[in-house]
């Protein structure tokens, strides 16, 4: 718990002062009035003094350039994770990084998935980067350090699976989120970054420029077929961002990943149902005497036991509804169109530029998952042996 130098009274001089980071203040004769000074001091943004040479100091600069160079949403991905970083090393110097400081911050982050790890190593490691071409540094003291796998996502959904999960969704709002992607193929941030201002009806395409690409290499294209056009035509309706929530709001990364888990609940308590399975009212009890114990030790006002044991139980369903349902999100839907796109036919090429990749690989290592289809697979060898014999 953070501690703060507390007000002190000089009698010589009748009057109170306190020192806060080596400067001290003057507060008056007024004991009253020198407290409610005081507590204006401590609300005030502090000035943090940081050395010249400090891994943190380094940082900071480098989220400077990213918060002016970079879309916000990147700005937001590096702060967080970054921001972590910092806090574990405050007192580091940059020439004192090295590759063990980056594996054990992430040893040490016990409940992420492999992608998140991934992800810890990429934005320190990115930083170096950027600090070795601008001259802050000589050399990336992270150059070798190996990043940790990446997860591999292998859900593909199928088209009655998604009918399945439309069905399960009350109102449009995400509905018609999820169906853009199903119908294009975006990315995840394209689908929340679209505006009026991209949309090209005339060609039946939403355009982002080069410069809010998410490499910067030219423009992006995401062509619509009718379904996705119909959509976005409806959703214009208002101004700014195509895609809205029920309160008239962006989707933000984590207003759809809640959207998702109240999807997965629903879901699951469907299965859970099916199967005859419910929830124990033992434990329903337990955590509402928990949940009102929480509620009281903060002095809120009183609330009757049913208040409380609603709360519970629709915890204690989600937790375990969970259990018997996957967990999707838009990337999923991407990865089930592109799996789509190359079973009826279209070739590796092709789905690539629809995709926004510069060039085949990454659907053919990451997206196809025909490993899930292998009658395809075996269409394609009876197809491949028929030309080579005839």
């Amino acid at each position: 718990m953070q501690r703060f130098p507390k007000p002190w009274f000089r009698p010589s001089r009748k009057t109170w002062f306190v020192t806060l980071e080596g400067k001290q203040f003057n507060l008056g004769g007024d004991r009253k009035l020198a407290f409610e000074r005081y507590k204006a001091l401590l609300n005030q943004p502090r000035q943090v003094q940081v050395a010249p040479d400090s891994l943190v100091g380094l940082i900071d600069k480098f989220l400077d350039w990213c918060e002016k160079h970079r879309a916000t949403e990147t700005y937001e991905w590096y702060r967080d994770l970054l921001q972590k970083f910092a806090k574990t090393y405050p007192d580091l110097a940059v020439n004192e990084l090295k590759p063990f400081h980056v594996q054990e911050w992430i040893d040490r982050q016990t409940d992420i998935k492999n992608g998140t790890r991934r992800n810890y190593a990429r934005a320190i490691i990115r930083v170096m980067w950027w600090a070795q071409d601008l001259g802050y540094i000589d050399k990336n003291p992270l150059a070798r350090f190996k990043k940790p796998k990446a997860g591999k996502r292998e859900t593909v959904i199928s088209s009655e699976e998604f009918e399945g999960i439309l069905n399960l969704i009350p109102g449009d709002d995400f509905k018609d989120l999820i169906r853009f992607a199903w119908e294009t193929g975006a990315r995840a941030a394209e689908c929340l970054a679209a505006e009026q201002r991209h949309v090209d009806l005339k060609n039946r395409r939403i355009v982002f420029p080069q410069s809010e690409e998410k490499m910067e290499r030219e423009p992006r294209v995401i062509y619509l077929n009718e379904a996705a056009a119909e959509i976005v035509v409806r959703r214009m309706a208002s101004s700014g961002h195509v895609f809205r929530n029920s309160n008239g709001q962006r989707w933000t990364t984590e207003a759809v990943n809640c959207a998702f888990n109240s999807l997965q609940a629903r879901m699951g308590k469907l299965a859970m149902r099916a199967k005859g399975l419910s929830i124990a009212e033992d434990d329903v009890q337990q955590l509402t005497q928990q949940l009102k114990a929480a509620w009281q030790s903060r002095g809120k006002p009183e609330r009757p036991d049913r208040f409380f044991r609603e709360q519970a139980r629709a915890r204690i369903w989600n937790r375990e509804a969970a259990k018997h349902a996957p967990k999707y999100c838009l990337t999923v839907i991407r990865h089930s169109w592109c799996h789509r796109a190359l079973r009826q036919g279209l070739d590796a090429l092709t789905v690539s530029m629809l995709m926004g990749h510069s060039d085949v690989t990454m659907v053919s290592e990451v997206y196809s998952h025909l490993s899930h289809a292998p009658e395809f697979l075996r269409d394609a060898m009876r197809r491949a042996t028929a030309t080579i014999t005839t």
